[in-house]
């Protein structure tokens, strides 16, 4: 109990903190130069061809995991909140095709249909470790606001730079405190299932994820034939993959 006290007040000074610092700054408008990838080499008519099919590994896992929840005892999960992980595995599968159209025309407006599904599965994720984690009910309740709030931030986000002052702070909170949060509750919280590992594999592949996107350009110089961004989708994909093996192989507790 004591340590789920501790989680809590992390969590909470975390959030906190992470408003202060977005809240307390100018708004953050998109830089046009995100657009300019490393790996611009196209094929078969496909402009930027393996930054866009690099994003196939998304739709094989997500549709994968939209396939076991539908058969029964294929999967242990909360079944009361089983939309949740339909929302994880359906916004999976969406980022395929969202961040596959984006890649062939990299811009602020195609952008938006990378970042939309993406909320889907971060918002779901959270969803799914607080109901294991801290409480079924609390999980399930905050659902549908998560999805809302994630949904709308990256609306808030293409309103402004529409407007001539684009502001990315209420999206980045979306994006990045629920990964600061999830470590504290694995670690604070008591999990109702046997095992936890493949929410950590996860994290590992989503920081992965990003030390190759922040270096696309290197690694692409160092590999040649393939780009750091282009491998981040791999790694990425490659993390939902271990949770949703993880989701078949452990035990709920009694």
């Amino acid at each position: 109990m004591q340590k789920e006290k501790i989680g809590l007040l992390l969590i909470t000074g975390t959030a906190i903190a992470v408003l202060l610092a977005l809240l307390t700054r100018a708004p953050i408008p998109q830089d046009l130069a995100y657009h300019d990838f490393s790996d611009s080499v196209g094929m078969f008519n496909i402009p930027n061809i393996l930054n866009v099919l690099s994003n196939l590994p998304f739709i094989l896992v997500g549709l994968l995991g939209l396939h076991k929840l539908t058969r029964i005892n294929s999967l242990n999960i909360v079944s009361e909140n089983k939309l949740a992980y339909m929302a994880l595995f359906f916004g999976i599968t969406l980022v395929a095709f969202g961040s596959g159209y984006y890649h062939l025309w990299p811009d602020n407006q195609t952008l938006v249909w990378d970042r939309l599904p993406m909320t889907i599965a971060f918002m779901g994720l959270f969803s799914i470790v607080i109901s294991e984690y801290i409480s079924i009910k609390l999980g399930k309740i905050l659902l549908i606001p998560l999805l809302a709030l994630g949904l709308l931030s990256v609306f808030y986000w293409h309103f402004t730079e529409a407007n001539g002052q684009g502001d990315l702070r209420f999206y980045a909170f979306v994006q990045f405190f629920p990964m600061l949060a999830i470590p504290i509750i694995l670690l604070t919280f008591k999990s109702s299932f046997s095992q936890t590992s493949g929410y950590w594999w996860l994290l590992v592949a989503y920081i992965a994820a990003k030390v190759f996107e922040h270096f696309d350009t290197e690694i692409h110089s160092l590999l040649v034939v393939v780009s750091g961004h282009s491998i981040k989708h791999v790694a990425a994909a490659i993390g939902v993959y271990i949770l949703l093996r993880s989701y078949e192989s452990r035990v709920e507790y009694a």
